[in-house]
Parts: structure tokens; C-alpha cells; sequence
């Protein structure tokens, strides 16, 4: 349980220059996690803790010594239960009048401030974030649920009034949730991409049936005892746990009304060609399937605004983030004067255990990933790998280099294929129409930046680039740093299932179904 603490609001803008209590606070629940490794969890089903039909370890890829814990593993008839309870629990759910699910929502946040340091320990130590960004992932869960929180509010639950023939007619618009809601999650975000969406489905009204990657299971156990410990009624969440069998058996469940999933562009796309067949009709799916975001610099940027930025989206969580900037077209004019900057910058990049505080990179996830960042380095061939192409020898742990190569031909997978590794691509460009020309020649369209100094360069940018999230002149990320209320965040082409954006106005409505009624007195 969460100690008795000075309460530090936390936002991407102050982790810029944090409470010096922040970093007691977190090396404590560090110590703590540290004191308890090897511990057995259990999932939740029906308001009950449960074992599984088998189990799992997760351990950290920081230190593969380092057992977080055994977890169970959901069998596809613990998924079927789980699927039962929820839909057992919705029409109870449904009809809890709104603000009284808001209440208990914001309880949900309330609890997940106050855990903030455990569950960021925690973040850290599984995924291998550095703990400014992992605290910055628990407490965004907590502010994606009071945002949609807000917008419930804000719209009066979704009851409109619409005109009337006559006095006697009454016509209104209504949202109403679909039913049972499933959350499959990814590892990256493992706090805020579980517990967001999953906030906003039971805001709506859905129940939610909630499975996270199999990496991120510490973090989503200590969320899902936030959402018990914050009186949620039994059946209207539940938590699975396991790889991806428990992932697959609940998107093809016939009983699931709608599903968010976070993840890759292929299974993401398969999910949304799938899911709508199993039933005969339409279910919706909001999928964000990652990004390969490109950066243009201008001949009249801030060259060194530009390698700040551009460093720091893309060797943030070890270019983990599907918003990582991983390609980046700069005027020829200065292309050599930025890649020094970028250079230096990268081989400055402190890597290391995330949960010290002078880490800025930690391992990156597995060894499978440790193994396809190996392969990457070996596909650039003949290009000029200027920073990084290694893996450290840091014990125990999965760590490499950050890496900048330039040279690397345009007919090369690499500037297609979404790396999710600290490798940044840099190509010179002779004009504007060429690098936006080169930007938008890929699927994915999640997120992009630009660096000029030019208002009318500025304009053009944003008139122009075939993305959802845009970044103009920005030091601390050029790609990468949303924050709800303050950036919406969601893609175009095959980075999205809906083309709307978390964080923003459009969002809590996709987990409703809109219904007419007209009244004759």
C-alpha cells in the first residue's frame, strides 16, 4: 500500500525539473520491489483473484537475474469466464447512472497518483524506462482517465436534445456503450496503455475484459488492484494474464462487443479484418498500430533545437515508443553540420539501469529484441554507422548503443520497416518538396516533425504532412512526448483503426453507439 507522502503532481513539462522528493520517493519503491522479487501474482476474474492454468516468469531486462515475479496464464476457458463475467456485469453497469461511474473513475485515478512511485518502479524495472519517463506513464493512466472523466461531464453524459416538430414532440440523441469492451495492451506504455483505454470503456458504460503483454504483467496487476481497491463492482473488470494465447482467443470471442488494441501494424490489421466476421456485423475496433516518424530539419532551423529533439525521440525507451523518431530528411545545405551535433549528442547518451537517475537509456526489452536490433545493425551494409551499431557488455541485461547512420540507400527496408530500436536513419535532401515527398512514402502515419525557424516553412509543414501527431520546433521530443488535454494523440493511414486521437475531443465517444428516440406525447 502507498506510504503517507507529499503529493507532486506530475506532467511531461514538470518532469523537466522535478521535486527532489520525486527521486526519494522512487528509488524507495525501487528498494521496496527490490526486496520482493519472485513474488506470485494472481489475475482477476469476476471480482475474485485467481491462479491460472499455468504460470509464467517475468523477468527484468535490466538485470535477467532480477525475478519480478511468476504470473499466471490464462487458459481460453478462463477467457471465456472472464468474457461471461463481464457481460453478466453489464447491464447493472450500463445502468449506474454516469456520474456515479465517473465517481468511481476518478477514485481509480485517485489511487493510481498515490501509488505513482510503486507503479512506476515497477514500469521501470519491467520494461527497462528510465524513471522520469516511467513515472510520466503512471501518472498520464491516471490523467487519461480524468480526462475522459471530464469529457462525460462536459457532455452531460451524451443526452442531446434535437429539434422538435412540435411541442408534442420530444426527439433526442443518446450514447449508449456496446457491452463487453476488450484492452489488449502493449509493453511500451504498459501503465497508461492498458489503464486509459480501460478507463474510458467502463466511463462509457462497457465492462471490460483486459489482457496486457505479457512483459508489462507487473505493472497491470498493480493497476487492476487500483481499479478493485476503488470499489469497482465484480464482472464489470477483469484482468488476464499470459502471452499471446489469451490475447488471440479473447479478439475472436463472439461474445466481445469492441475491442482497443495497441500493438503492430500486421496483427493490428488482422484484428480489424477479423473481428467484425466473427459476428456478421460491424465491432468496433480502436487500434493504434504504430509509426515509422519521420523528422524534416529546414536549411533555417535551430540545428541545435533540432539534434535535441530528434535525440531525445529517438533514444527515448530505447526507441521503444511507436512514436520514436526513426527517420529524419535534413536540408543538404546543413546535413553536415546537423549530423555533428546529433552525433555527439548520441555518444553523450548515458545508458545504463534505468531506475539510477542519471540514465537516460536503458535495455531494450528482450533478447529477442536485443537479437533483431543485431540484425538491423548487419542490414545497413555499406551505410555510415556514425554513432552506436553495438551491443554493450553490461552484465546480465539487453542493452545497445543508440545509433545514427546515414547513406543508407532509398530502395532499404529500413526506412520502411518500423524498427522499434535506437536507430535513427539521416538523409540530406535537396529541397522541401523532396523531403516531404520521402516523409509521407511510407504506410504508417503517426506521428512527424519539423524544425524551422520560417513561419511560412511552418505552415507548409503542417499543411502538408500525412500524419495525426505534429511537432513543430520542439527541444524535448521532436516526435515523441504527448500529454492528454495537452496533445491529442492518434494517427492517419495504417497508424489507426478510427483516425481519432487519444487526449482529445473524439475519443470517449467511439467506446458508445449512437441511439435516436423520439417521443410522441
Amino acid at each position: 500500500m502507498a506510504k503517507p507522502r507529499k503529493h507532486i503532481k506530475v506532467t511531461y513539462s514538470t518532469l523537466g525539473s522535478p521535486d527532489p522528493l520525486l527521486h526519494e520517493y522512487f528509488e524507495e519503491d525501487v528498494a521496496d520491489l527490490k526486496n520482493n522479487l519472485g513474488a506470485r501474482y494472481q489475475m482477476l476474474i469476476n471480482g475474485e483473484w485467481v491462479d491460472g492454468a499455468g504460470t509464467f516468469e517475468n523477468r527484468s531486462p535490466i538485470n535477467t537475474d532480477w525475478l519480478l515475479g511468476v504470473f499466471p496464464r490464462a487458459s481460453s476457458g478462463q477467457v471465456n469466464q472472464a468474457v461471461a463475467a463481464a457481460k453478466a456485469a453489464f447491464p447493472a453497469w450500463r445502468d449506474t447512472p454516469w456520474a456515479e461511474r465517473c465517481a468511481l473513475l476518478n477514485r481509480v485515478a485517485d489511487l493510481i497518483s498515490e501509488r505513482l512511485f510503486e507503479i512506476s518502479a515497477a514500469v521501470s524495472m519491467e520494461i527497462g524506462k528510465n524513471r522520469l519517463e516511467a513515472i510520466g506513464d503512471v501518472e498520464e493512466t491516471a490523467d487519461l482517465i480524468r480526462y475522459c472523466v471530464d469529457a462525460m461531464k462536459d457532455n452531460q453524459g451524451f443526452d442531446r436534445q434535437l429539434l422538435s416538430e412540435s411541442d408534442q414532440h420530444v426527439n433526442r440523441s443518446v450514447l449508449k456503450p456496446y457491452g463487453v469492451w476488450g484492452v489488449i495492451g502493449p509493453f511500451n506504455f504498459p501503465a497508461a496503455l492498458t489503464g486509459g483505454p480501460t478507463g474510458a470503456a467502463l466511463i462509457a458504460g462497457n465492462t471490460v475484459v483486459l489482457k496486457p503483454a505479457a512483459e508489462g504483467s507487473l505493472t497491470a496487476c498493480l493497476i487492476a488492484q487500483c481499479v478493485a481497491d476503488a470499489g469497482v463492482p465484480a464482472g464489470v473488470f477483469n484482468m488476464l494474464l499470459g502471452g499471446d494465447e489469451p490475447g488471440m482467443a479473447l479478439t475472436v470471442h463472439s461474445d466481445l462487443a469492441g475491442l482497443t488494441f495497441t500493438g503492430s501494424y500486421d496483427v493490428g490489421m488482422s484484428i480489424i479484418k477479423s473481428f467484425s466476421t466473427a459476428a456478421g456485423y460491424y465491432r468496433p475496433v480502436i487500434a493504434e498500430m504504430g509509426g515509422k516518424n519521420p523528422t524534416i530539419v529546414s536549411a533555417k532551423a535551430d540545428l541545435d533545437k533540432a539534434a535535441l529533439g530528434i535525440m531525445r525521440s529517438a533514444f527515448g525507451l530505447t526507441g521503444q515508443k511507436c512514436s520514436a523518431c526513426s527517420r529524419v530528411y535534413v536540408d543538404a545545405a546543413v546535413k553536415d553540420e546537423f549530423l555533428g551535433k546529433l552525433v555527439d549528442l548520441a555518444a553523450d547518451v548515458q545508458v545504463g539501469d534505468p531506475t539510477d537517475a542519471d540514465t537516460y537509456m536503458g535495455p531494450i526489452i528482450s533478447e529477442s529484441a536485443y537479437h533483431s536490433y543485431q540484425r538491423y545493425i548487419e542490414e545497413l551494409g555499406g551505410s555510415q554507422i556514425l554513432a552506436g551499431g553495438e551491443t554493450l557488455d553490461m552484465g546480465p541485461g539487453y542493452f545497445v548503443a543508440p545509433t545514427v547512420v546515414t547513406d543508407l540507400p532509398d530502395d532499404h527496408r529500413l526506412w520502411q520497416h518500423e524498427m522499434f530500436a535506437p536507430i535513427v536513419a539521416v538523409r540530406g535532401v535537396d529541397s522541401p518538396d523532396e523531403a516531404m515527398r520521402l516523409a509521407n512514402g511510407v504506410a504508417l502515419g503517426l506521428t512527424a516533425g519539423f524544425y524551422s525557424e520560417d513561419a511560412a516553412e511552418v505552415e507548409w509543414f503542417l499543411d502538408n504532412i500525412e500524419a495525426g501527431v505534429l511537432y513543430v520546433n520542439r527541444a524535448t521530443g521532436a516526435t515523441t512526448g504527448a500529454w492528454p488535454g495537452y496533445q491529442s494523440f492518434g494517427g492517419w493511414k495504417g497508424s489507426t483503426g478510427s483516425n481519432k486521437a487519444a487526449g482529445s475531443w473524439y475519443y470517449l465517444q467511439q467506446y458508445m453507439r449512437e441511439q435516436s428516440h423520439t417521443i410522441v406525447r
